[in-house]
């Protein structure tokens, strides 16, 4: 009978690490990525971060403002970065490729005379009190470039 009760302690044993192995392969760790630099170098660097992150099983969201929100334009040209000769406009489109939420800050396109039509597919503009939310929450990883 002990024999038993210890193979049915087992296999309940058993049972629960896999049903808590799945749960947590199911939660994402959330990274919101704010970047404002205008700096080639400085975008390259966030948006690499943010596909490894992407690539590493992390939900991204990332937040353009200012300077940095014109990467979100269709017509920006942005330069390409060495090693891989890349650009940061292309970095983000991969982003969204994996799945990222991109929006441009509540203020970027009426103080720069633009229009959501100015704006890549699937690009938004923000709302202020779910980026707070965001921030906020102790879950989420913030990157700020």
């Amino acid at each position: 009978m002990k024999k038993k009760t210890g193979l049915i302690g087992l296999l309940a044993a058993l049972v629960l690490l896999i049903a808590a192995g799945v749960t947590l392969a199911d939660d994402k760790q959330p990274l919101l990525l704010i970047l404002t630099s205008g700096d080639t170098q400085t975008q390259g660097m966030a948006l690499v971060l943010s596909n490894e992150a992407q690539r590493q099983g992390a939900e991204v969201r990332v937040l353009l403002c200012s300077e940095a929100g014109k990467l979100a334009l269709k017509e920006h040209e942005a330069p390409t970065l060495k090693p891989r000769d890349v650009s940061p406009k292309q970095m983000l489109e991969n982003l969204m490729q994996g799945g990222a939420k991109v929006e441009v800050c509540a203020l970027f396109l009426p103080n720069l005379g633009k229009k959501q039509e100015d704006l890549l597919e699937g690009v938004s503009a923000a709302k202020p009190p779910v980026i707070t939310e965001l921030l906020l929450d102790k879950q989420v990883r913030l990157l700020n470039f």
